[in-house]
């Protein structure tokens, strides 16, 4: 597709909100545009970047052996109060929206998966045998602020 003919605005002056340079350069780029604070949406010049970016990430993964799988983004509250994160994480941190859902149950828009996949493992995996190899984590810190997320 031609530049000319896709949805592209670019900006003259840095946005007021805009404080570090990545920041900057996305919005005046036209790469994302703020819906609300906080809130931004990926512009189609940024959504082939990021299909682009998994497309690579998933080849070299299949390459290696990886499997992948798509885990839950609402996670219930009772994974989170066993590994003791919920009360951190909801109230005292504030990094989790939580709600209650339509059966009066707990549960929380998870920032991680590292709840749901050793649940999911605790209750699967029965013998060191059926674990892989190589095993391969990667977390961005906690104290990461301006990032992107990706579901």
């Amino acid at each position: 597709m031609r530049l000319s003919q896709m949805l592209f605005v670019t900006l003259r002056e840095d946005p007021a909100e805009a404080e570090i340079p990545s920041h900057k350069l996305l919005l005046r780029a036209g790469f994302i545009r703020r819906v609300g604070s906080g809130l931004y949406a990926y512009m189609p010049l940024m959504w082939r970047v990021l299909q682009k970016v998994s497309q690579i990430v998933r080849e070299e993964m299949n390459a290696a052996g990886a499997q992948e799988c798509l885990l839950p983004q609402l996670q219930p509250a009772d994974l989170w109060r066993e590994s003791g994160r919920w009360d951190t994480y909801t109230q005292a941190e504030g990094i989790m929206f939580a709600l209650t859902d339509r059966q009066n149950r707990e549960v929380g828009l998870g920032p991680t998966h590292e709840e749901v996949i050793t649940a999911i493992a605790r209750d699967m995996i029965r013998t060191y045998r059926q674990l892989p190899q190589i095993f391969i984590k990667s977390k961005p810190s906690s104290a990461t602020k301006f990032v992107l997320v990706l579901a």
